[in-house]
C-alpha cells in the first residue's frame, strides 16, 4: 500500500474567475500595417494560421485581420495587388486585455460576432489572440 499525502486547497481557490491570459494563444504571427494584402495571405499560408495581430510603425496592435476578410478583398472588383493591411482594417481594435474574465470576453465576442480578438498590454502591444471554439 503507498500513503498519498493529500494537500488541502483553500475554499476561495475555485471562486477566483478564468482570465483571457488563463486562455489566450500567446504565439500568433504579427505582421506590420504597410504590408500588402498578397505578402499577408502567404504569410498567413507558411504560418498555417488562421488570423495575423495587425501592428503600425511603433509597434502598437491595430487589430486583427482573418483568413477569410483576406480572401473576400483578394477576390472583390476594386482590388489591386497593392492594397495595404491598413486599408483592411475598420480603424483601431477591438481589444481586450488579459486581465479581462473569460465571461466577460466570450460574451463581447459573441456579441460582436468575433471568433478571434486580440490580447493587448497597457502599451498597446500585442500579447496574443482570444480565440473562441464552435
Amino acid at each position: 500500500m503507498t500513503l498519498v499525502q493529500m494537500q488541502r486547497r483553500p475554499a476561495h481557490a475555485d471562486l477566483a474567475p478564468r482570465t483571457v491570459n488563463d486562455t489566450m494563444e500567446a504565439a500568433c504571427p504579427q505582421v506590420c500595417d504597410d504590408m500588402t494584402v498578397e505578402v499577408a495571405m502567404a504569410v498567413m499560408a507558411s504560418a498555417r494560421a488562421g488570423h495575423l495581430l495587425v501592428c503600425d510603425e511603433y509597434g502598437e496592435c491595430t487589430g486583427l485581420v482573418t483568413r477569410a476578410q483576406l480572401v473576400a478583398l483578394h477576390g472583390s472588383a476594386g482590388y489591386t495587388d497593392q492594397v495595404r493591411l491598413r486599408a483592411v482594417l475598420d480603424g483601431r481594435g477591438p481589444f481586450t486585455s488579459p486581465e479581462t474574465t473569460m465571461t466577460e470576453a466570450e460574451h463581447a465576442m459573441r456579441y460582436r460576432g468575433l471568433a478571434a480578438l486580440p490580447v493587448i498590454d497597457e502599451q498597446g502591444s500585442a500579447l496574443g489572440v482570444l480565440a473562441l471554439t464552435r
